[in-house]
């Protein structure tokens, strides 16, 4: 089977002979990713101990304290309500911004798994905007300019959508971090009042087209991966699958969603054991894998940002490749 084919039974736990890996370096990679190339910062100068600071493409401010994390918004685009009327978003429609990812994902003959990226769904896009202190109010206090911002937001990620679909993506991807260390970051009632049914919406024009849906999620937003699984995602990008529990995603979800996971990077990775590491990744194999597929081996990609040598993950990759095998 080719890693496309691989990636494909996974996901739909028809019982592939390995596990799916998302490793890269020296280790396999069975997916390919693309997106909308219409995306530019501008470079703006950085004021006190910034290392960097910029304006994205949705008009936000952002700095940086170092030159390896993503930073985040220190000057959001709609400071005052009173802007909302004349935000201009940009235009994620324009067929032409997703000509690389048709060039790219046609030269790769079908070989890996296509994965078209989105900047989030509508949460990880509104947020910044606001910026996340006075979003999370906003929420309680102004139900109706919230309603009318996850709209404009929502509307430009359903055009990035066709567009990928157009594209040759046969998956569409995006993170967006729901979770503190112990909780959802709003409760579950108010999450499923209000941003349930964007969920439902965007994956399920992606359902339309036929893709896979693939959510990047950090913290304990355990509460709701039901309610996520109902409105559609096909996997879930777990960066601290201890956070949940193994055992409880397989006990739980298993046959019912995948899950895309690196040996935990808060706990497991942090000891440096290799024997643990081992040990972690044969687990994940076994429990989130044990249903007919369903489990895919990741990498986190920052080693510099966990504050680890990459040697560390290379145990882990290694033992990923060792087990792999059904």
């Amino acid at each position: 089977m080719t890693p496309r084919e691989i990636i494909r039974a996974v996901l739909t736990f028809q019982s592939p002979p390995r596990i799916g890996l998302r490793l890269g370096g020296r280790f396999p990679r069975d997916f390919i990713g693309a997106g909308w190339s219409g995306y530019r910062d501008q470079p703006l100068e950085p004021h006190g101990r910034e290392v960097k600071r910029w304006r994205d493409v949705w008009g936000c401010v952002w700095a940086s304290l170092t030159d390896f994390d993503k930073g985040e918004v220190v000057e959001p685009a709609i400071a005052d309500w009173s802007q909302l009327d004349d935000y201009q978003p940009p235009d994620m429609s324009r067929p032409e911004d997703y000509r690389g990812a048709r060039e790219k994902f046609a030269a790769d003959s079908d070989e890996h798994f296509r994965v078209g990226g989105l900047p989030g769904f509508t949460f990880n896009v509104a947020r910044y905007l606001r910026k996340l202190e006075h979003y999370l109010c906003d929420l309680a206090g102004e139900p109706e300019k919230i309603a009318r911002l996850h709209a404009i937001v929502r509307g430009q990620l359903l055009s990035a959508i066709d567009r990928l679909a157009e594209a040759g993506a046969e998956a569409v991807a995006f993170p967006e971090d729901w979770g503190t260390q112990d909780r959802l970051m709003v409760s579950p009632t108010m999450w499923r009042a209000i941003f349930k049914p964007e969920f439902r919406e965007l994956a399920g024009r992606a359902h339309e087209h036929g893709l896979f849906v693939l959510m990047h999620s950090c913290g304990k937003m355990t509460d709701v991966i039901p309610d996520l699984i109902e409105c559609g995602i096909d996997c879930f990008l777990f960066d601290q699958p201890r956070l949940h529990g193994i055992e409880f995603l397989a006990d739980r979800f298993g046959g019912k969603v995948s899950f895309c996971c690196p040996v935990d990077i808060q706990t497991t990775l942090q000891t440096k054991e290799p024997a643990k590491i081992r040990a972690d990744a044969k687990l994940m194999i076994e429990k989130l894998g044990g249903r007919g597929g369903g489990f895919i081996a990741d990498r986190y990609g920052s080693d510099q940002a966990l504050g680890l040598d990459p040697a560390i993950q290379d145990i882990a990759c290694e033992a990923f490749v060792q087990f792999g095998n059904y």
